[in-house]
């Protein structure tokens, strides 16, 4: 069977299996990371690989794991987290006694758990709810822990957070303390499909648009937009620009953020199947 037909038959069987659709996601990009996977598997090409993930729950497993794209750290692009601690929460706390939140593709935490510590700092008798959610089961158990963090993970923590919201291990490895972790709900969620809820006043997704193709962030986009309440802030990757913004009913307030306008005649997309990172 030529190539290009046994990477379509792939494309079927992670659909039915896993339940990604790898059609969302940019074929170039994604064939150069998988190729490297069929080739340490010893698989003949991707039609062989196939017949493995429909045999062996392990090279599931495993492609889930290579798969999900797991770059992350605390507080990452720092400059857009205190634009968000400084402008964007106090703002929003102003407008609502306790924040509604979505961390969208939150891979291992270090989203989430860096916006609850902001949070437990500006407002901290508040109730706020943050939703994790990511598509791979193991992610999803790693954030839900809140542990064996790395130096690298925490090396945006000033000192001070690291002693009031972490404890360190003998071994050297990090754990998010109790009383942050618990502003945190995390679930397992594919990105492109309807969200785990509405009425967010904040919307975290960032550094995984890029591995889409144009469709799939459009209807990522109208997803996020939907899920927002209007006045609600939508804060994207530090490299990335939501293009049709203002079609969404979004304006820019500074570099990653966006907010939904107060009155949006909103047309959701059809829905779309695909995974995260």
């Amino acid at each position: 069977m030529p190539e290009d037909l046994g990477y379509i038959q792939f494309q079927k069987t992670v659909q039915r299996i896993i339940g990604v659709d790898l059609a969302s996601y940019r074929q170039g990009q994604m064939k150069r990371r998988l190729d490297a996977l069929v080739q340490r598997v010893g698989a003949n090409g991707y039609l062989e690989y196939s017949k493995m993930l429909e045999k062996d729950p392990k090279r599931v497993q495993e492609f889930r794991d290579y798969f999900t794209i797991n770059v992350t750290e605390f507080f990452r692009d720092a400059d857009r987290f205190r634009f968000l601690e400084q402008k964007v929460l106090p703002e929003l706390l102003q407008q609502r006694r306790a924040l509604k939140i979505w961390s969208a593709a939150c891979s291992i935490g270090a989203e989430p758990y860096s916006v609850a510590i902001q949070l437990k700092e500006l407002a901290p008798t508040l109730s706020h709810k943050i939703i994790a959610t990511d598509v791979d089961v193991t992610i999803v158990e790693r954030c839900r822990r809140a542990d064996k963090y790395i130096p690298a993970d925490v090396k945006n923590v000033t000192p001070a957070r690291l002693q009031k919201a972490f404890t360190q291990s003998p071994e050297g490895m990090y754990a998010v303390k109790p009383e942050v972790r618990q502003l945190v709900e995390v679930k397992l969620h594919n990105l492109l499909t309807k969200p785990p809820a509405e009425g967010f006043d904040l919307i975290l997704c960032r550094n995984v648009v890029i591995y889409f193709t144009d469709d799939a962030k459009a209807s990522l986009y109208n997803h996020l937009v939907g899920a927002l309440r209007p006045g609600g802030i939508l804060f994207v990757g530090g490299t990335e620009m939501v293009a049709s913004a203002h079609q969404l009913g979004l304006n820019s307030i500074g570099p990653s953020f966006y907010r939904k306008e107060e009155a949006v005649a909103f047309k959701p997309r059809p829905r779309m199947v695909a995974g995260a990172r």
